[in-house]
């Protein structure tokens, strides 16, 4: 057996310090470098508090004075009210009423208080003035609904196409046009305006392609349901023969055997009663959805939810003038401190 020299042991000893040091500087400079940095956080906290801290009085003043300053503006400032109605359109009126919102807004922003009293049949010179906007946004869903809503569009896609659209895919790239369901939000200054302006929507929801399609989808269900109801006579007929000839074979039966004559071999006729009535089942399963479909989408719309009677304050973070004039005051003095410092400092160096 062969053994390591002492020279070779002292070797490897050596190289295991030299390792092990190595390993000790780097951690040694990592835990440095984060010392830095939280020392220069706080350093940067402590000088952009300093000029506060030294200024105490002055910074005080300004805060209490754009503080009052905005809950003056808050209490003088004319309320906005909101109110929220769920509609469900079919016949792809959504895509009317997405274009009348914008319309709606477009009115009201050029101040044509006239149109608007004639689409919401409102007074021009009050009511018609009072509105400032609407929002239309896609209503409530549960997940339930936006897996059917997945599943449907997954089947109308080629099989190809189909594997490559994820479900997480499908919901962020869809638009506000692809709900069944919306929600349109009014603004106005008056809390009391927003059931009046259910009849302009209505009328948006009841267009001329609309009415167009409802039209056409009404005649193809009903020659699909004729259809049916067509097949379904032939399918019963079809059934009502083969009882008779069951009932007639049963009754050549009970005269044989009466008359004393005992066949050895009965023929019977080949009838097809399960597959007719699997037939019957299939048929009539088709007509309920058919009834289903024309009971359910019977009008152009359901509203599911009205306007309130009466509007809800809105509340907006960013019209809380009382909190926002202070925060803005504070930024813009600690932005001017830092623009006079830098001007300073330029200014100094050589």
């Amino acid at each position: 057996m062969s053994e390591k020299s002492p020279q070779e042991s002292q070797n490897e000893e050596v190289d295991l310090g030299v390792l092990f040091k190595a390993i000790g500087e780097s951690f040694e400079k990592l835990f440095r470098f984060i010392s830095n940095i939280f020392k220069g956080t706080f350093s940067l906290i402590i000088l952009a508090l300093k000029p506060i801290v030294n200024n105490f009085k002055l910074v005080a003043i300004i805060l209490m004075v754009s503080a009052l300053v905005g809950f003056f503006i808050e209490k003088v400032k004319e309320p906005v009210y909101v109110a929220d109605m769920l509609v469900r359109p079919y016949y792809d009126s959504k895509y009317q009423l997405s274009n009348n919102v914008n319309y709606f807004n477009a009115l009201i922003g050029s101040k044509n208080y006239a149109e608007l009293s004639v689409i919401f049949e409102i007074d021009s010179s009050t009511t018609a003035k009072e509105l400032l906007g609407f929002d239309i946004e896609i209503g409530p869903e549960t997940q339930n609904d936006l897996i059917k809503e997945y599943d449907d569009y997954i089947k109308s896609l080629d099989s190809t196409l189909a594997v490559d659209v994820t479900y997480e895919d499908f919901i962020s790239n869809r638009d506000i046009l692809a709900g069944r369901i919306f929600s349109i939000k009014a603004k106005s200054t008056s809390n009391n305006v927003f059931p009046s302006l259910e009849k302009g929507f209505i009328k948006t929801l009841e267009n001329e392609y609309s009415i167009k399609l409802k039209k056409r989808t009404d005649s193809i269900r009903k020659v699909k349901r004729k259809s049916y109801l067509d097949e379904l006579e032939r399918v019963e007929n079809l059934q009502k023969t083969y009882l008779d000839i069951k009932k007639t074979e049963s009754e050549k039966d009970l005269v044989k055997v009466a008359g004393g004559v005992l066949p050895l071999i009965q023929e019977k006729t080949e009838t097809k009663e399960f597959e007719l009535f699997k037939e019957e089942l299939k048929i009539r399963g088709a007509l309920r959805l058919i009834e289903e479909e024309m009971v359910d989408e019977g009008q152009y719309y359901d509203i599911l939810s009205s306007f309130e009677e009466v509007g809800a304050k809105e509340k907006d973070f960013f019209e809380e003038y009382s909190i926002i004039f202070p925060a803005l005051a504070l930024i813009i003095l600690i932005l001017g401190y830092s623009f006079i410092k830098v001007f300073k400092f330029i200014k100094e160096y050589e």
